[in-house]
């Protein structure tokens, strides 16, 4: 796909540092965007007064759990835009458990609902009322942002981080991307980036990051074969990547987790063997 002015894309959670970052690397291309927001109401300032509503960018309030509001979205962007490039399907809701605590509290009323409401269901009537717009251009594309939460739940040195009910949520969206790669190709392609522990997002800079004492960091760099935390600015050009230039990429699921779904074991020497010399074949 090549970028001009017509290049619509549609960006949920951008508000948000991660989804602040990918809205930077695609107004720097060039792309129009549309940046739905519901609830951060801090964050939601900073992003209005960084991308005021004019021809290039429209902020709208929208709760994208709520079918009508999602579908009176789309009528805004057919007649603001006349169109849509990409949809970056960027929008999810985790409880933490070091910084929630058990679903049966008080304070978590909701909170397993919530998570499937936000993390899937939103995704899916966000690609059901894109689709038709997406079909209209020549070359179109889906990113759908997940978690290593799907692969690893509540485990190991994870587990401070990701709930049971996002956990699930995020197994389930690999099998939206490769229905809806066979669903929507060929016109439009549709890939998945899954994340692992990002600044910003389950990393440094959040509550749960936060909450955690020295020895629970430490078993998270352990079990990371690249021992940090991935950038917002890097998850930007993954995405970009995946929505631009992987032409030839759909029903993929890209994993950006710094390895660590490899695991914290050190690949060890080659042990020296039983075999005696005699039992070698000859050179």
């Amino acid at each position: 796909m090549s970028l001009t002015a017509n290049t619509v894309v549609l960006l949920p959670g951008a508000a948000r540092p991660i989804g602040r970052a990918i809205a930077k690397r695609f107004a720097l291309a060039g792309c129009r965007l549309v940046m739905p927001v519901f609830d951060w109401p801090q964050s939601v300032a900073s992003l209005r007064d960084e991308f005021p509503d004019n021809n290039l960018f429209w902020t709208p309030d929208c709760d994208l759990r709520s079918p009508q509001q999602v579908a009176a979205l789309f009528t805004g962007i057919s007649e603001r835009f006349a169109g849509l490039g990409i949809l970056i399907n960027n929008i999810e809701r985790g409880g933490m458990p070091v910084v929630h605590g058990s679903y049966d509290l008080p304070v978590n009323a909701g909170q397993w609902q919530r998570e499937f409401a936000t993390t899937l269901e939103a995704k899916r009537l966000l690609f059901a009322h894109a689709l038709p717009l997406l079909r209209r251009n020549a070359a179109a594309a889906v990113v759908n942002i997940s978690s290593i939460a799907a692969r690893c739940g509540r485990h190991g040195a994870a587990a401070p981080f990701f709930s049971d009910g996002y956990s699930l949520a995020n197994r389930a969206i690999q099998g939206l991307t490769e229905a809806w790669a066979r669903q929507a190709a060929p016109a439009v392609r549709v890939n998945e980036l899954m994340l692992g522990f990002i600044a910003s997002r389950h990393g440094e800079g959040t509550r749960g990051w936060e909450a955690l004492s020295a020895a629970e960091r430490a078993a998270l760099d352990h079990h990371t074969p690249l021992g940090r935390r991935g950038l917002p600015e890097e998850v930007a050009e993954a995405v970009y990547f995946l929505a631009m230039q992987a032409t030839y990429m759909t029903g993929a699921v890209v994993r950006m987790d710094g390895g660590y779904m490899l695991g914290g074991e050190e690949t060890p020497p080659l042990p020296p063997g039983i075999l005696p010399a005699a039992e070698h074949p000859a050179a």
